[in-house]
């Protein structure tokens, strides 16, 4: 990052854009591939047959936006595995089972920001049907293997299809994400499946109908006759699962998030001058920094004892709390006098 550069640090609100995004396939240009702009594909989705999938709907209130992915049930009453890129920044959740048309409040069990798998609860969600899942110890990949993807394409509501083969095995990518940076994500199936906006945290099905993996980027690019070319990628359902499990039994990690996120409201950006800190570019107003008096301009140096050295050490500190919880802050105003005031954190959007 450039000094002046803004950063939206997680627990600190993003500015506000007034467009509808559909939230998917990790928003995605990957480097592992030459892509071009957008994520338009040829291949056309059909209806997807096939019960323990649902489609995600997310308010992104902060934003000015929506977003929509996919879900796999793991449980009859109601926990869903989904990527966490669907879900961040998101005010409310709501799934819906498309063979039923019922739909649910979805709460944030916990997430993995690095390895973008997040776990849902829909609440009063009772004799779902699940997916079949097909454990890495059962059931054997291998590359030129025919494989399905579900997913909600272009964010419509229905369950879609595409169908392909598996490409490759532990792969590496790297993704852009919608707060402007990039994401390293490792171990990944390939697929030459025509994955869309809309399909992220979908099933990635093998061809007995079990789930191998959990659709999550998509990249397009084009060959010497511009002829459209196209790679998907999904995280291996075994170790998904294994991160959905370490959030149900609330092994809070450096990367895993389980609980409520605690919410500061400021957009914040690198000093120019010295450094050092995290500049208050913005304010949401009625947020817990606009209670305890924080303006644009002012640099945050010290927040619950800790030195902040950049933006994205704020977003450290801001995760490891609670939300309800009163923390310490130590600013410099604009004047250059240097200020201390309490921040009692809210609850605010998963990140």
């Amino acid at each position: 990052m450039e000094p002046g550069d803004t950063e939206r640090p997680r627990g600190v609100s993003p500015p506000r854009r007034f467009r509808t995004r559909i939230a998917l396939v990790a928003l995605i240009v990957v480097a592992l591939a030459t892509v071009a702009a957008g994520l338009a594909l040829a291949r056309p989705h059909s209806t997807a047959i096939g019960t323990g999938f649902v489609v995600i709907d997310t308010n992104l209130a902060y934003q000015g936006e929506q977003a929509a992915g996919t879900g796999v049930v793991l449980t009859s009453s109601g926990e869903v595995l989904t990527n966490n890129h669907v879900i961040r920044g998101a005010t409310t959740i709501k799934v819906v089972v498309p063979a039923t048309g019922r739909s649910y409040t979805a709460s944030v069990v916990g997430y993995d920001v690095s390895e973008d798998v997040a776990l849902l609860r829909a609440s009063g969600a009772s004799n779902l049907k699940t997916a079949s899942l097909g454990n890495s110890s059962t059931v054997k990949l291998d590359v030129g293997q025919s494989v399905t993807a579900v997913g909600n394409a272009g964010g419509t509501g229905r369950l879609t299809s595409a169908s392909g083969t598996v490409t490759g095995l532990a792969r590496a990518i790297t993704v852009n994400n919608d707060q402007g940076g990039s994401e390293r994500l490792t171990g990944l199936i390939e697929t030459n499946a025509a994955v869309r906006p809309g399909d992220s945290g979908g099933p990635l099905l093998n061809a007995g109908g079990q789930v191998v993996g959990m659709d999550t980027a998509a990249s397009v690019g084009y060959g010497g006759q511009q002829s459209a070319t196209h790679d998907g990628y999904a995280i291996p359902i075994t170790k998904a699962l294994s991160i959905a499990e370490q959030i149900q039994s609330g092994d809070v990690s450096a990367t895993v998030h389980v609980g409520g996120t605690a919410f500061l409201g400021v957009e914040v950006a690198a000093n120019r001058y010295e450094g050092s800190g995290a500049v208050v570019a913005s304010v949401v107003p009625g947020s817990p920094a606009d209670a305890a008096g924080l303006i644009p301009d002012d640099l945050i140096t010290s927040f619950g004892g800790h030195a902040i050295s950049s933006p994205a050490g704020l977003t450290a500190i801001v995760m490891t709390q609670q939300p309800g919880t009163p923390i310490s802050a130590t600013y410099v105003d604009q004047t250059g006098a240097a200020q201390t005031t309490t921040v009692t954190l809210a609850s605010g959007p998963p990140q």
